[in-house]
C-alpha cells in the first residue's frame, strides 16, 4: 500500500511537524540515556505496528552502537536477560502508557514505583513525554501509510538541523 498522505508536502503539516521536531528535541538533549531513549521509541514503535518507526528507531540504535542482540529482544524484553533493572522499567512504563485501552488503570503503581526508583525527575520527565511523543508519532506515520524500509540513520537530525 502506498503513502496516502505526504505530510512534509502540506504547509499545515509541516509547521506541526516543526513543532513536534522540537519537541523531540527536548527529549533527544534530556539526560535520559540515548539507549534508553531508542529502546523506548521502538518499544511503543512496535506495539503500534509502526513500521516506519521501527525501521527508523533500529537504524538509530545500530548506529549509536547498540547491539543486534538487544534491538531483536526488545519485543520480549520480559523474557531475555540482555536489559538492566533500569531498562525493563522504561520498557514497561513504554507498555503500559500504550497499551492504555487495554489496561483500565493505565501504568500500574509498581511499574510507577520501579520508573521512580531508577530514574530522577528529569529522567522521569523524558521517559513519561517520550512514550507520549511516541504514540502521537507512531499514530501520524500509521494514518497516512508511511512504510519503513528506506530510512538511514542520521536523517532525522539532518531534518532538524541537529
Amino acid at each position: 500500500m502506498d503513502t496516502r498522505f505526504d505530510l512534509f508536502e502540506n504547509g499545515l503539516a509541516t509547521r506541526f511537524a516543526k513543532r513536534f521536531a522540537g519537541a523531540a528535541l527536548v527529549i533527544h538533549d534530556s539526560p535520559l540515556p540515548k539507549s534508553t531513549q531508542e529502546l523506548v521509541s521502538l518499544r511503543v514503535s512496535q506495539i503500534n505496528g509502526c513500521g516506519h518507526c521501527v525501521d527508523m528507531h533500529v537504524k538509530e540504535a545500530a548506529a549509536a552502537g547498540e547491539s543486534a542482540v538487544r534491538l531483536h529482544l526488545v519485543a520480549a524484553w520480559r523474557e531475555s536477560t540482555v536489559f538492566t533493572e533500569a531498562e525493563r522499567a522504561a520498557l514497561a512504563l513504554a507498555e503500559e502508557g500504550t497499551r492504555l485501552a487495554d489496561a483500565s488503570p493505565g501504568v500500574s503503581d509498581e511499574t510507577w514505583a520501579l520508573v521512580r526508583k531508577h530514574y530522577d525527575d528529569d529522567r522521569t520527565a523524558a521517559l513519561v513525554t517520550l512514550v507520549a511523543l511516541m504514540n502521537a508519532a507512531n499514530r501520524l506515520a500509521v494514518i497516512t501509510h508511511r512504510k519503513g524500509g528506506s530510512y538511514e540513520a542520521g536523517m532525522f537530525a539532518a531534518a532538524v538541523g541537529d
